[in-house]
């Protein structure tokens, strides 16, 4: 199979969906692996490197999705790409279309085979291909909501940790998954003052045994929610449901509840986003103030550590990748139902459940697909 990975166009993206360790897996199994110029420039990876991996270097995207029958991309496919996709080409990338009606629109009129990161399972539960990023986004809403405390930033100029004599912010993590552990031990780890909401009784019993006495847990209704809200300095908004978009839990109405210049850091903004005032931002301008809350909904949040993300990732959706090329998408979705569930738009319709009852479309079931 011609596999190919291109240079991420959304702002400030530097994440590359092949490194050249994984180029040169590729090509020893057989598959001749083409890159476009500059791809990997985001994590330190120049053109020679590719070269030396067995890579080919095209000089523009145009080229690879005209002759590639897989492209592994990281984000999802901007217009600009999505109108160069073609009938039964393989594209294999982050999708999260359920908050996301045109880049679906334009999947299905490509015919093209999309299989999302993001609903591929594992064999022990859980979601793989999304929990290295889902562990980076974690951490690093801490540090992004540390820098928005600070005063100049429009925060309250709080330290997270506070000092002696002087208390500790006050962090509530929302949802008790991978991004919400994550989140809750950097701010246990920076000495904040944490409270971690979920529904789910089992998951409040893990957390409260690892944390111990470093971080409280509460069960997540309207009354806990709204206490915890009218008390913190920053929230996290760690909520996910696979596939589908993420239920409003934070009103703009309990917003005048909240202490001005709190922190709201929106890590499920890729499924739409857990509080009713957000809107993805980037980078470039990742923050933005609404009733004097300051709101933080980077869509791309691991593209800022790109190095370490890209070779995470890299890790978990390398596997599949391989799979996907060897034996084709079919025969590799056969052998392995956990990939099967990547996929989310194949030859003009939708085939993830989710994604199909969000938007609208009619569901094409995946047996109906591989038969």
């Amino acid at each position: 199979m011609r596999v190919g990975t291109v240079k991420e166009i959304k702002n400030h993206e530097y994440r590359v969906g092949l490194t050249p360790e994984s180029v040169q897996e590729m090509v020893a199994h057989g598959h001749e692996t083409w890159v476009e110029t500059g791809a990997g420039a985001g994590i330190g990876a120049n053109d020679e490197d590719y070269i030396a991996a067995g890579g080919i270097i095209k000089s523009t995207a145009a080229e690879i999705f005209a002759e590639c029958d897989m492209i592994v991309k990281v984000k999802e496919p901007q217009a600009v790409e999505r109108a160069m996709l073609r009938e039964n080409q393989i594209l294999y990338t982050y999708l999260h279309l359920a908050p996301d009606p045109e880049q679906t629109k334009d999947l299905v009129a490509s015919k093209a085979v999309c299989i999302a990161y993001e609903t591929v399972t594992g064999r022990h539960g859980g979601l793989p291909l999304l929990k290295p990023m889902s562990q980076v986004a974690g951490r690093m809403a801490i540090q992004a909501g540390a820098t928005a405390l600070e005063k100049a930033n429009g925060g309250r100029g709080v330290l997270l940790g506070g000092v002696p004599g002087v208390l500790p912010a006050n962090v509530t993590v929302i949802g008790g998954g991978v991004v919400g552990f994550n989140a809750a031990q950097m701010a246990v780890g920076l000495g904040a003052d944490v409270t971690i909401l979920d529904r789910d009784p089992e998951v409040l019993e893990k957390m409260a045994i690892h944390f111990e006495s470093r971080a409280k847990t509460r069960f997540s209704n309207k009354a806990n929610l709204m206490d915890c809200l009218k008390n913190s300095d920053l929230v996290i908004g760690a909520v996910l449901i696979p596939g589908a978009a993420a239920p409003k839990l934070v009103t703009r109405d309990m917003l005048k509840h909240m202490r001005q210049g709190a922190v709201l850091v929106d890590v499920a903004i890729d499924q739409g986003g857990c509080f009713e005032t957000s809107h993805a931002t980037t980078h470039a301008e990742p923050t933005y103030i609404i009733d004097d809350i300051v709101h933080y909904c980077v869509a791309n949040m691991p593209g800022g550590v790109a190095r370490t993300s890209t070779y995470a990732l890299n890790n978990v959706t390398l596997p599949h990748a391989l799979n996907i090329a060897d034996f084709g998408w079919k025969e590799a979705m056969r052998r392995d139902a956990h990939l099967a569930e990547g996929l989310n738009v194949c030859g003009g319709h939708i085939t993830y459940k989710a994604v199909a009852d969000d938007l609208g479309y009619t569901h094409m079931p995946l047996s109906e697909i591989l038969a």
